[in-house]
């Protein structure tokens, strides 16, 4: 599960830890959350709220040591890195940051490589151009990512239909796949989810 305060960094505030150490005791599967994570402190306390893993986006583009010293400090299974990439030109996308809304003239491929080097456990990658749209994932952006790197690649944005999950984790090779919307509104549950995927061959935990 993955929750993403996606405002707290616009407003400038912490995420909300509250409801992180509430989600925390109801829920028994790995939680990822973002949003607002500026410090190591910031880290610290959500892990300490219950969080297993945290995500990092703005903070680890204007300050890149930032990830290399929450691996050292916390580990590099529970540092995510979040990468918001929108479509420049053919094979070219920028990185975004404040929730997609300023560019930073980095391409993508460039900064995930620098990201693992600097020992992120995870790629949280969302197309901007997708998110929304319910058309389908980026799979030549997940795809070119996923190559990329060696480290696991959740491919975000564009779900719309159970398709788009097997062909972003097949085609695109991506290690994992989030949807939001689709399960908010009870457009797919994800039993039937993970049943159509095993239909297809793909390896799931059932």
């Amino acid at each position: 599960m993955v929750f993403l305060d996606i405002t707290a960094t616009i407003e400038g505030r912490n995420t909300m830890l509250n409801v992180v150490s509430k989600t925390a005791e109801q829920v028994f599967i790995p939680l990822t959350v973002g949003g607002g994570i500026r410090t190591l402190d910031d880290i610290r306390e959500l892990l300490k709220s219950g969080a297993d893993k945290v995500s990092i986006n703005t903070a680890a583009v204007k300050d890149p040591s930032l990830v290399w010293e929450a691996a050292e400090k916390f580990g590099s299974q529970c540092i995510v890195v979040a990468v918001d990439g929108k479509y420049v030109s053919p094979g070219k996308w920028e990185v975004y940051i404040n929730s997609g809304r300023t560019p930073t003239g980095i391409q993508v491929l460039d900064w995930v490589k620098e990201v693992e080097k600097a020992g992120a456990g995870e790629i949280l990658l969302t197309s901007i151009d997708a998110d929304g749209t319910q058309k389908g994932y980026d799979i030549e952006l997940t795809r070119l990512v996923s190559q990329k790197v060696s480290i696991p690649v959740i491919a975000s944005g564009g779900a719309g239909e159970p398709l788009h999950f097997y062909q972003v984790l097949t085609e695109g090779k991506a290690d994992a796949a989030l949807a939001a919307s689709l399960f908010h509104y009870g457009i797919l549950t994800i039993p039937n989810l993970k049943k159509y995927l095993q239909e297809k061959g793909v390896e799931v935990r059932v």
